[in-house]
């Protein structure tokens, strides 16, 4: 039996369940790791500047593309404290990430040695599994126990720490021999999907609420079959957004407190089945429960069964892996289509359209500091279908969602539960590293943008390109915007006059310097005919130095966005709605009146 380091043994085994690249930062008590990592070849290694960064990064590799499963590396002590946002991000989205972390040796563990920290009962509550090994002959199966909780039931996150005595350690071990263990996944029965199917046909105005989980089970193209083969219109939720294409006859719009359409909340509103497929029903898209349940009978098909009735109880809960159902949800729905066994929604789904040209808000605004709303209009011409975005919290996020068009599965990149600020440079690194050849375009505004803006100087380093708009009011809008329920306006000020860039005015932190000393580009938009043509050449100098390019926006200081504070029937507008076509002139449907 060939011998080698527990350390070369564990890099083997990633290679072997498909692992391509990590991202991640070496320390004294994982080098022996990196040696082993050096020495196999294989994998190609990103160094981050932050270790939080290397987490984030490795989340947006894991959501580009189905099978992917992003890793990242640090040493001991803080290196793992600070993957913890990642990993509690990646457990809250079901996204399967490894995080491997160095330790101090066995024998001074729960001795104060230096950086040494119980960094295993830490993640254990933001993981699947969190394991510190001290048998070196262990860590094979430690590992290839890893990658199959990673990608059985509920995909997550796992962490490994390994004591670096234990990666120096000589083990027995032949990678030709390594086998993945094979994956388990709930599937339907047969009878459940029938009895759901009955439900489904038995009612007036169903709608289908199509979840992350169907993009995590790769299983967009039978949701969208099944709701061709059935007629009714979906609702994709904010991490289904992409499932089917937004201009998709039978899209009915997103619902929620915050990202949502005005015609997704309405046609919800006029529902009276709701089939939910690979959803948690979170608290921002429902809303107050009492509103969002009236009137309606709830199916809920999800591959954790823990997660049927945990917020509300369904009228019928299916435990399944998405793309199982959606095989039998499509099997049945063709032999009742057969036998001529469906209703017809056509007068539904039209009504459904029809809602969606006369409810639409207004984008197209000529003020100067810009509005965001215009911001997103010109998104919308310069950025096709193929685009991918990335984003993760804030009013940023917020009217993106209400106002960007996403026609893709994995397109819409965004950290839905966690939404820590800073996510969004290293997520889209990690999401151009695995598609480096695509259209990239994140989303920030200026503080989740100064969170993490080091990371930057990956993207230079590494030759990693995409396009990231910047809108900058110089607040922090979301918070400011919620402050208002307590009638203050307190600590969310992030204006100042910068002595060496006195042209900002009081938008202080001069982002084209700072983006450029980083190696990247910038481009600053004061006028919103500069938009598109700004967009247009990002997306040239990205191509031609391959380095990130920032587009920045300087926005009127307070603009407040479309959201409520209670439930879906009560959303405020706040500003001015679209009453004529060239209110919103990069509407899927153009804009009607009644």
């Amino acid at each position: 039996m060939p011998r080698m380091t527990a350390a070369r043994a564990a890099v083997e085994i990633l290679k072997r369940e498909g692992v391509s690249n990590a991202f991640g930062v070496p320390g004294a008590a994982i080098n022996p790791f990196y040696a082993a990592l050096k020495a196999s070849g294989g994998v190609n290694h990103t160094l981050a500047r932050h270790v939080e960064g290397a987490s984030h990064m490795a989340e947006g590799y894991t959501r580009a593309a189905a099978g992917n499963i992003g890793v990242c590396i640090g040493t001991s002590g803080p290196a793992g404290t600070d993957m913890i946002t990642g990993l509690y991000s990646a457990i809250a989205d079901s996204v399967p990430i490894l995080c491997i972390t160095g330790q101090a040796p066995t024998a001074v563990l729960h001795k104060e040695d230096f950086q040494a920290v119980d960094i295993a009962s830490i993640a254990k509550p933001v993981t699947k599994a969190a394991t510190t090994v001290l048998e070196a002959a262990q860590v094979p199966g430690v590992f290839q126990q890893a990658f199959h909780l990673m990608r059985t039931g509920r995909p997550g996150p796992v962490l490994i720490d390994l004591p670096i005595d234990v990666q120096l350690t000589e083990i027995e071990f032949d990678p030709e021999l390594y086998e993945p263990i094979p994956v388990h996944k709930p599937a339907a029965s047969r009878k459940q999907i029938e009895r759901a199917v009955a439900m489904l046909n038995a009612s007036e105005r169903p709608l289908l609420v199509a979840g992350g989980g169907i993009i995590n089970a790769d299983a967009s193209e039978l949701l969208v079959e099944f709701a061709e083969l059935t007629g009714v219109p979906v609702v994709p939720t904010l991490m289904g957004w992409g499932i089917l294409p937004d201009d998709h006859e039978l899209n009915a719009g997103m619902v929620g407190l915050q990202t949502s359409h005005r015609y997704g909340n309405a046609n919800f509103l006029e529902s009276d089945f709701v089939l939910g497929i690979g959803n948690r029903w979170a608290n921002r898209h429902t809303g107050k429960l009492d509103v969002y349940t009236r009137g309606r009978t709830f199916v809920h098909v999800d591959i954790e069964p823990t997660q049927l009735g945990k917020i509300f109880a369904p009228d019928l809960g299916i435990a399944s892996d998405a793309k199982a159902a959606l095989e039998l949800f499509v099997e049945v729905a063709r032999e009742l289509k057969a036998a001529g066994g469906l209703k017809d929604r056509s007068a539904w789904a039209a009504s459904t359209q029809e809602r969606r040209a006369t409810l639409q808000r207004r984008t197209h605004f000529d003020n100067v500091p810009l509005k965001p709303q215009r911001v997103y209009e010109e998104m919308n011409r310069a950025f096709g279908p193929e685009t991918r975005y990335v984003t993760t919290i804030g009013l940023s996020q917020i009217a993106g969602a209400q106002m960007l068009h996403v026609y893709r599965p994995r397109h819409w990149i965004n950290c839905g539960q966690a939404g820590p600020l800073g996510w969004t440079i290293p997520a889209a690194l990690g999401v151009a590293t695995a598609d480096p050849e695509g259209t990239v375009v994140a989303l920030s505004g200026d503080y989740d943008f100064q969170f993490m803006l080091e990371e930057l100087a990956v993207g230079a380093q590494h030759r990693i390109p995409y396009v990231h708009v910047l809108v900058n009011n110089s607040y922090l809008g979301l918070i400011r915007q919620a402050q208002r329920n307590f009638d203050i306006d307190f600590q969310v000020n992030l204006e100042f006059e910068n002595l060496n860039s006195p042209e900002l005015g009081v938008y202080g932190v001069d982002h084209v310097k700072v983006v450029e000393g980083l190696g990247c580009k910038a481009i600053r938009v004061t006028e919103p005919d500069q938009l598109l043509p700004a967009f247009e050449e990002a997306k040239k100098l990205a191509a031609e130095f391959r380095v990130p390019v920032v587009v920045e926006a300087i926005l009127e200081r307070v603009t407040n966005i479309a959201m409520s504070g209670s439930d879906i029937a009560s959303v405020n507008e706040f500003e001015d709605l679209a009453t004529e076509a060239s209110h919103a002139p990069t509407a899927i449907r153009p804009l009607t009146t009644t």
